[in-house]
């Protein structure tokens, strides 16, 4: 097992935690990634052969209070790809020096087409980029964080080109300089602020109702260039659209932002 120090361990000695210990105590080793950034990635290894990831913490309230989403993989190639990854983490390799093989992160499962993306150590917004700005018909966005202005400019463009483009922030930040709500808000593309009282917690692009990208990766700079992080990129129009509907329940209940918080000039 692998987890953070500062929200893995040493957090583990809080009031209602104790995992770790628990853990621990049935001989089970853990180890932490002992520096300032986050080792966030949240995912499982089954067998060799199973893959749980997504965007769920494994808490309380990631699991009852807050939106989150999982994807389950079966592939034995796929799990390899991940268990490299852990292996690179277990024996001290963290952020962006950790050793990159982007060129053996795809595969094929039952005809769609999946890739994997690491951070730091993939560049993944330069991977992610290009696939925004290859959307044609359709964006859809549920973001946390979306901070990162190369993904902000990147939809945008798109929005600008006459793309359908529509998109959840999770309320807590989202109205500062920092975060892409505001500008696109005041472009004109159709945005809301999340409705849960809880946090909204998602990862999620979806493109032309086929292309899904989730995973642990929050649209920020940080994600990209210091924190550990894994992204999923599929190609399934299925897949697609449970993400799509869980789109609409979230856009249902979300709230358009107050203008006088936007600034628009």
């Amino acid at each position: 097992w692998v987890t953070d120090d500062e929200h893995g361990l040493e957090a583990d000695e809080e009031d209602d935690h104790g995992q770790f210990e628990m853990l621990e105590d049935a001989g089970i080793e853990v180890k932490d990634d002992q520096r300032g950034a986050l080792m966030h990635n949240k995912f499982w290894i089954f067998d060799g052969h199973t893959v749980w990831t997504g965007s769920t913490n494994i808490t309380q309230n990631g699991n009852f209070r807050n939106n989150n989403n999982v994807i389950i993989l079966q592939s034995t190639r796929l799990a390899g790809i991940y268990a490299r990854e852990f292996e690179e983490m277990w024996a001290g390799e963290f952020g962006p020096r950790s050793t990159s093989t982007l060129g053996q992160q795809a595969v094929t499962i039952n005809d769609t087409p999946v890739q994997i993306l690491f951070s730091a150590e993939d560049e993944v917004v330069d991977q992610l980029a290009p696939i925004i700005e290859s959307a044609e018909k359709s964006i859809r966005i549920m973001a946390f964080s979306f901070t990162h202005d190369v993904l902000g400019a990147a939809v945008l463009s798109r929005a600008d080109a006459g793309v359908d483009v529509m998109g959840i922030f999770e309320t807590r930040g989202s109205e500062t300089e920092y975060s892409e709500l505001p500008g696109l808000y005041c472009a004109g593309v159709p945005v809301r602020q999340d409705g849960n009282p809880g946090t909204f917690h998602h990862k999620v692009f979806i493109i032309d109702d086929e292309i899904v990208i989730t995973g642990s990766l929050n649209f920020s700079n940080n994600a990209n260039d210091s924190n550990d992080k894994n992204v999923v990129i599929l190609a399934n129009t299925d897949i697609a659209a449970q993400y799509l509907a869980e789109f609409e329940r979230r856009w249902a209940e979300a709230k358009d932002p107050d203008p006088e918080d936007m600034n628009c000039k």
